[in-house]
């Protein structure tokens, strides 16, 4: 009889998960599924609840990445009330959100994928580590700890918390930036500006050259992609308009209040977790690595992907550089990995150039609300993917209905094709040890979860 093989928990995520990989009576894989085990219930227990208290409610549904929630709920009460935060809050929000980037992208690339290829993918799990990355690269790993605490400390000194924070509410921010801190925050940016270019030289030359078949050949699936961009195509964290781009390249641009048109939400019994995909594609997500309608991906890989190019100039020069060798688009998952530091590039340049314009010390930050019945949806990027708020709101301001989409979800079933595509290929005759787990656990591990 078959069995089935469980790698419970996936290690060095930002969340719950297990994997249960079904082998059939010759030993060999007959289906894999990525059990998310968390089941939230935002959507309903945040009900009658006032449409301002939002920001501050959803943005702990994650501690890891609360300002991409804190911004997406601000975003959505925007739109409730039917005002527009005037422009020096908007510049607030996105510097807020550009620094919590920053942060986020140097924890996942040195102490979360790292330990599998500069420790080394078959190394002993008690050394594949982040004490491991700290023996291996002493000085590298002090300065990450560095510019982690840095990041943090920015967002906490100027907006109150660097987790869980209050300081961005419908209609703008909660206090204005000053000329001192403008000063500041802008030397420091600079350093994390200069750190990231290291790391991405770094990642270059020790990483992705080193791990070159791998990166051709573990977990990769041929899906859609999913992300953000404005009006010229330019890649954009906080707004713009949604593209949905199909497997061979191809696209179709719309507004985050019209998603309901273009995204299905599907479910099933063994996972907390929904599976979104795309309904103009076929009737609900097919795990099929054959044949995948449906199915698209979201997350730095597909935003690489749909862009037509980043925002800053470093930035494009590494779209460039990795465009050249990979193409457009590219369904080599490792490449999660790369794309995420040339992200880290824009991030960190944008943050800079928020802090050198004049503008963002402007006393105007907020606009008045009044309650009111409407409908709001709020769509930015979080590190993890595309992230939906839609609110309905009461003539009191009170949520009568939400419903959220958060970047996990939207690669809930590009990751479970991954998985099952690592497991096929590395699982033969019953045989497998915990290498080869760890290389199955390394095409979830990609996209950042």
């Amino acid at each position: 009889m078959g069995k089935i093989v469980n790698i419970q928990p996936v290690t060095r995520i930002e969340g719950h998960a297990k994997v249960a990989i079904h082998l059939d009576d010759a030993g060999n894989v007959a289906d894999t599924r990525l059990h998310i085990q968390t089941l939230r219930g935002f959507e309903k227990f945040v009900e009658g609840r006032p449409v301002e208290e939002m920001p501050r409610i959803v943005c702990h549904i994650c501690g890891i990445c609360p300002w991409s929630h804190h911004l997406a709920s601000s975003k959505a009460g925007d739109a409730c009330f039917g005002v527009t935060p005037p422009p020096a809050a908007v510049k607030l929000r996105r510097l807020m959100q550009m620094i919590a980037y920053v942060g986020d992208k140097l924890l996942h690339f040195y102490f979360l994928a790292a330990p599998d290829f500069v420790i080394g993918p078959d190394a002993d799990y008690a050394v594949r580590n982040v004490i491991g990355i700290v023996n291996a690269a002493p000085n590298i790993a002090k300065q990450v700890v560095h510019y982690r605490q840095l990041t943090a400390q920015i967002l906490e000194n100027f907006a109150g918390r660097a987790i869980h924070p209050t300081f961005s509410i419908p209609g703008g921010v909660s206090k204005p930036m000053t000329e001192a801190e403008r000063v500041e925050m802008l030397a420091h940016a600079l350093e994390l500006l200069d750190f990231s270019m290291f790391t991405i030289k770094f990642a270059k030359e020790n990483v992705f050259a080193k791990y070159i078949d791998a990166i051709k050949t573990l977990g990769v699936i041929k899906v859609g992609h999913l992300g953000l961009v404005t009006d010229d195509g330019a890649l954009d964290f906080y707004d713009g308009k949604l593209r949905l781009m199909q497997p061979d390249g191809s696209h179709e641009d719309f507004a985050d209040d019209e998603y309901l048109d273009h995204i299905g939400e599907h479910v099933e019994p063994w996972s907390y977790q929904k599976f979104p995909y795309a309904k103009k594609w076929g009737d609900g997500p097919a795990m099929d690595l054959d044949n995948p309608v449906g199915v698209y991906r979201t997350n730095c890989l597909a935003r690489i992907n749909v862009c037509d190019k980043m925002a800053t100039p470093l930035a494009q020069a590494e779209l460039e550089e990795f465009r050249a060798e990979f193409g457009r688009p590219t369904h080599l998952t490792l490449l999660y990995h790369y794309a995420r530091l040339i992200e880290l590039v824009q991030c960190a340049e944008q943050t800079v150039e928020l802090l050198e314009d004049p503008e963002i010390t402007s006393s105007d930050v907020r606009k008045k609300i009044e309650p009111r019945s409407g409908r709001g949806v709020g769509c930015v990027e979080a590190p993890r993917g595309t992230l939906i708020h839609d609110y309905q709101s009461d003539d009191e301001g009170l949520i009568t209905q939400a419903n959220l989409i958060v970047g996990t979800t939207h690669n809930n079933a590009a990751m479970n094709l991954s998985v099952k595509q690592a497991a096929t290929e590395l699982i033969k005759d019953g045989t497998y040890d915990q290498a080869i787990l760890n290389k199955v656990e390394m095409a979830i591990r990609a996209y950042d979860p």
